[in-house]
Order: C-alpha cells, then structure tokens, then sequence
C-alpha cells in the first residue's frame, strides 16, 4: 500500500466514538517508522550490471540479430532472438524492439543495440 488511513486521537479516554480504536500520538510514530523500514525494504529494481557480474555477461542472455536486415527494414521476430553472450540488449526489451526500423545494415550474428534501431 502507498496510504495507510488510520484513526488519531489525542487521548483514548476523552471517550469520542472513535477513540476507542483509534491511534495516540507515540503509536503513530510507531506507525509511520514501521510502514518506513517495510517500505525500504522493499528495494528497487534495477536490471543493470553491477561490477561483481562483470565476468558473467557471457553467461546471460541477450537480444541478437539472427538474419541479415537491410536499412531501412522493420525489426521482426524472424530478425532477433535471445541468445548467448549478453552483450545486446536484455531480453526483457524484445517486444519494444520487434516493430522497429533499423537504421543501417545488419549482419546475422551482430547484438542488438539501441544506436542501431531508428526510436520514434
């Protein structure tokens, strides 16, 4: 959850309906320092290669050209395929490639790369 609603009172014994369930003031910080840790601890993703991985690129996978494409030509799933070494583009960004126009010539064999595809 992004919000948490939750009932404050002052004092539970100025015995307003809502009182009896709702938070005082030091139970909230405990709330809110909570709700922080679990929320830090959630992370963040990130998808980059991080220097201990330096060596294991070979071993991941990533987008290839796997026919010969000519500039001008759109990008199909005929065209690319994940494969090994990952030094093209992840995987994960093969449907944002596919539909694509390449902007100069392409060999069978060579890695995916942005600077090869025209982005509109």
């Amino acid at each position: 959850a992004s919000i948490i609603e939750k009932h404050v009172t002052l004092d539970r014994n100025f015995g307003g309906p809502d009182d009896s369930f709702s938070l005082e003031s030091k139970e909230l910080k405990e709330l809110c320092t909570g709700a922080k840790i679990a929320w830090e601890s959630l992370g963040k993703v990130d998808y980059g290669l991080k220097s201990s991985e330096q060596g294991n690129v070979k071993f991941r996978r990533s987008l290839y050209f796997v026919k010969d494409i000519e500039q001008g030509e759109t990008i199909t799933k005929k065209h690319i395929r994940s494969i090994r070494p990952g030094y093209g583009l992840p995987p994960k960004l093969y449907n944002n490639v596919i539909g694509k126009t390449v902007i100069k010539d392409i060999k069978a064999g060579s890695s995916v790369r942005w600077d090869l595809i025209l982005v509109k």
